[in-house]
């Protein structure tokens, strides 16, 4: 091999390759990429633009191969060059295959080739040896010179190849300041699994490391919702990272093969725009929750986020899973939040399903134990519904198994709170569970906004405005945090701040029906009941009710008035209630698809019905229905609020008199 002469770096996209180092850069942060899927990108460059056969790669890098082991071992380098570079066979960039023939490194190369020729011989086989250089007829003089030289110059080439090593250099003249970053997004990983049917997992994995991430307390994590937005978008990072209001953004890829994982991550800072960290794992689906802890581990070191113990520990070892059952769970998991009667069928069976297979696994528990209690605020006036009464114990029973399994899992803690509340009525346990799951994910936006609900039900109304806005900031363009946020700010009787919220959260979801029937309580509020009522049927268009029932009910309002509409509301939704529900498809019935006991309640209180809204408040009271929670706050019960039967009824709910 030839000695080198200070070979420079070669450059080719946004890629440096060191050969002296024997690294492979982007933007300064070294790309995990070793053996021979380096030396093959090495035989690349030496010749760019030109075709460098398969048989020429078998000579020089796999000589003792038998046929079928070069085979392989050629295509698995090839693929893990590509994977390292981004690069893609079907549409390649930088390696081009020539069918049956070899391979050509296509883009433009910013260095000689000259230069990818001197690769760095090893000390002791190189040119430099004394045994190489002295010649017998040199005088002792002469001799002594050059071995002094030959000494200097190795010396020389060792302190270099030393300095290069990052370990090394940092110990002699410390680390570079880092990064200011105290907020970070997660971008959807991009699935590199052959099947479309493998999104749902890539997606998962998205969601479990901003989980993971969100342990931290030193950084602000955007959550899942908010994220999902940019799947497959072509904006530039530093414009997400604007929008998202973060400092950095993780990217990266899941490669899936049977029970393999292959999983690359790099951290970007945003402003301005550097590559500060980029890595590849490889292992087995069975170790997906140390990958993921992993790389949350890796992040914060390298943005010099000192870990408290508690997060070292919630980042330590991690089990294994069962890889059927984890993506029963993961499926499970994802259909419960897309706010349908199936979405909430479909994934309970997936996430039973995952307990079958692995009874050992919490965090099916503890996904399980969230659709019971998603359950409990989908309303329960219809036929064969499931009422908080049916649901609850069984999300009790699921969360409780879950933390028996994992205390750890703030999810278990959050939908055990949520049990407390809703049915205990017990609001110190349900205190004690919401703080707890904040502590241990401090990013996690439901968390908050659940935690804004109990405190306003608690009247301690700027904590919950804290957490509400809190739950915003983790997660601006989550459509069910925005309306429950802006719905405990309406009851919270801010009414300008509820208003102005919903306004943009109408920008930002403009076929949502929240923002309409938001606007149109707070119209109720503010004694603009035209407008109330226009706002109202507005969000009714949104929730997908039939033009002729809306013409009926806009006749009927501008022949008779408010309450014979009010009348004619209630009747249509006691028709709806005789079929199952279908909240979120629209069926023909609009906000009634939504309602509960209390809802019902509260438009009998609208009438002037005070007996018959105190009967089906009775109702839900027997069912343990989630509106109950509201009776010290909801601006609806204002006109019975000194009633005997309301104050007793809130005294048996247990809240402050």
């Amino acid at each position: 091999m030839v000695t080198p002469t200070s070979p420079r770096p070669i450059r080719f996209g946004g890629f440096e390759i060191d050969l002296k180092a024997g690294e492979l850069r982007k933007g300064g942060v070294r790309i995990k990429l070793q053996g021979q899927p380096f030396e093959v990108l090495v035989m690349l460059l030496e010749r760019p633009g030109e075709l460098v056969e398969r048989e020429r790669l078998r000579e020089r890098l796999w000589p003792t191969d038998t046929f079928v082991d070069f085979d392989h071992g050629v295509n698995s380098a090839i693929n893990r060059l590509r994977e390292a570079l981004g690069d893609s066979a079907d549409s390649p960039r930088y390696v081009e295959t020539v069918p049956r023939r070899g391979y050509r490194f296509i883009a433009q190369v910013e260095a000689p080739a000259a230069a990818v020729a001197t690769t760095i011989a090893p000390v002791a086989e190189s040119s430099l040896s004394p045994a190489t250089v002295e010649t017998p007829t040199s005088s002792p003089a002469s001799s002594t010179r050059k071995k002094a030289v030959i000494a200097a110059v190795v010396i020389a080439i060792v302190l270099i190849v030393t300095l290069i090593l990052p370990s090394v250099r940092e110990r002699i003249f410390g680390r570079p300041n880092p990064p200011h970053i105290q907020s970070i997004a997660v971008l959807p990983l991009n699935n590199l699994s052959s099947g479309a049917d493998q999104d749902f997992f890539a997606d998962g994995m998205t969601e479990a490391l901003i989980t993971d991430l969100g342990k931290i307390s030193a950084l602000r994590v955007i959550s899942h919702t908010s994220v999902m937005q940019y799947k497959g978008t072509k904006k530039p990072l530093p414009e997400i990272a604007k929008e998202l209001n973060v400092d950095a953004l993780v990217e990266g890829t899941v490669a899936r093969s049977g029970t393999h994982l292959r999983i690359t991550a790099n951290l970007v800072q945003a402003s301005p725009e550097k590559h500060l960290w980029a890595e590849a794992y490889e292992s087995e689906v069975g170790d997906i929750l140390t990958v993921q802890r992993e790389v949350a581990q890796s992040v914060a070191r390298e943005i010099r986020i000192n870990l408290t113990p508690q997060e070292q520990e919630l980042l330590g070892a991690a089990r294994t899973v069962n890889p059927k059952a984890h993506d029963d769970y993961v499926r499970g998991h994802r259909l419960c939040f897309n706010d349908t009667r199936e979405g909430l069928d479909q994934g309970i069976h997936y996430l039973q399903q995952a307990i079958e297979e692995d009874p050992n696994d919490p965090l099916a528990y503890a996904g399980l134990a969230d659709c019971y209690v998603l359950w409990a605020w989908a309303g329960d006036i219809f036929s064969g519904d499931l009422t908080p009464k049916d649901t609850m114990p069984q999300a009790r029973d699921a969360a409780t198994r879950a933390l028996q399994l994992d205390d750890s899992l703030a999810e278990a803690h959050m939908a055990l709170a949520n049990v407390k509340q809703i049915y205990d009525w017990n609001w110190p346990a349900a205190e004690t569970e919401f703080k707890r799951a904040i502590q241990l994910n401090p990013n996690s936006s439901e968390a908050h906004m659940w935690y804004a609900h109990f405190l306003l039900a608690m009247r301690r109304f700027d904590e919950s405005g804290t957490e509400a806005r809190r739950a915003m900031e983790l997660d601006p363009y989550s459509e069910f945090v925005q309306d429950f946020t802006i719905w405990a700010i309406y009851m919270a009787r801010h009414y300008d701040d509820a208003f102005a919220r919903s306004a943009k959260s109408l920008q930002l979801f403009p076929g949502s029906p929240w923002p309409h029937y938001h606007s149109g309580l707070i119209y109720e509020r503010t004694g603009r009941p035209r407008d109330a009522i226009q706002e109202f049927w507005k969000s009714e268009e949104n929730f997908g009710i039939g033009p002729a029932t809306l013409a009926e009910f806009r006749k009927t309002y501008q022949r008779s008035g408010e309450k014979a509409y009010w009348r004619q509301y209630l009747s249509t939704c006691e028709e709806a209630a005789l079929h199952p529900r279908k909240f979120a498809n629209p069926r023909g019935y609009g906000w009634c698809d939504y309602m509960q006991d209390a809802d019902v309640a509260a438009v009998q209180v609208r009438l002037g019905d005070f007996n018959a809204a105190f009967n089906s408040l009775e109702k839900g009271y027997t069912n343990h229905g989630s509106g109950l929670i509201y009776l010290n706050v909801d601006p609806y019960w204002d006109p019975i609020r000194t009633d005997a039967r309301f104050r007793d009824l809130v005294r048996r709910v247990g809240l402050p008199q």
